[in-house]
């Protein structure tokens, strides 16, 4: 079993590039390392959105343990070091994922 977050992000109006920069070089190393799976990442610039889902075994109390230990790392305190709000808005979610037939 494993549980889906799907975090949509509106961007700060002339941000878009930096955070994408930034995303790219930070969450890749610093999420699976920290025991999540980037499911997916997207970005739509024209309306300053970016949408991305981390999933991580077990069921949302096993997430939300997982990602406290996360946000208290010092692997993540070191990629936001210095990195200016990027983000006007959050909308984090966990999803549920249904099967699908070709």
């Amino acid at each position: 079993m494993k549980t889906i977050q799907l975090r949509r992000y509106t961007l700060v109006d002339g941000e878009y590039d930096a955070f994408v920069d930034w995303w790219k070089g930070s969450m890749p190393r610093v999420r699976p390392a920290a025991g999540f799976t980037i499911e997916f990442a997207y970005g739509i610039p024209e309306t300053n959105e970016f949408v991305w889902a981390v999933s991580a075994e077990g069921d949302e109390e096993a997430f939300v343990a997982l990602e406290q230990e996360y946000l208290a790392s010092d692997a993540r305190a070191e990629v936001f070091a210095g990195v200016p709000q990027r983000v006007a808005e959050y909308n984090i979610r966990f999803v549920s994922e249904f099967a699908t037939t070709a």
